[in-house]
């Protein structure tokens, strides 16, 4: 979220709650935005969905680690609670298979840009790029570097299949 969008006062508001659970009014975000919020806010419960793409509201409680957990349009309240989202991943052996959703998903969850996780791998961009778009899949010593990555980082998943 960039300072400066007009969400981004309720995203740095959910950042300073640090994960407890918040419940707005509307009247209340409009005062965080200084401005009115759009009539479809208060008619739509869609409005306020967790979606990831297009949405420039949902962008700053995601970005901000929350989701909406409920919305009572008759009350106009809000109320959002830390996302915990948990990935699935196959295993071989001891080591997870990383795919292009996952290592996005990291790297998002990480709050770095390609070039950034990029760095931290010590790999190139383009590289975390054909990674993202599935181009290829990485290396097992660098499945394993991204495990440690994601362990450091908090970034949670979950074994689902386990390959031989």
């Amino acid at each position: 979220m960039k300072e400066g969008s007009k969400y981004y006062p309720l995203f740095s508001h959910l950042q300073r709650a640090a994960g407890e659970p918040v419940t707005l009014t509307f009247a209340q975000i409009e005062a965080l935005l200084d401005s009115v919020l759009p009539g479809s806010a208060r008619t739509r419960a869609g409005w306020w969905s967790n979606r990831s793409g297009g949405a420039v509201q949902a962008a700053a409680w995601m970005d901000a680690g929350y989701h909406v957990d409920k919305v009572d349009l008759a009350a106009e309240t809000v109320h959002f609670v830390q996302a915990k989202l948990t990935y699935t991943v196959e295993k071989s052996g001891d080591t997870v298979l990383w795919n292009s959703g996952m290592i996005k998903a990291l790297r998002q969850h990480m709050d770095m840009s390609q070039g950034e996780l990029a760095e931290e791998m010590g790999v190139r961009q383009q590289t975390v790029s054909e990674w993202e778009r599935g181009a290829y899949a990485p290396s097992r010593a660098t499945s394993k570097h991204l495990g440690l990555v994601a362990e450091r980082a908090g970034f949670a998943y979950e074994v689902g299949e386990k390959r031989p």
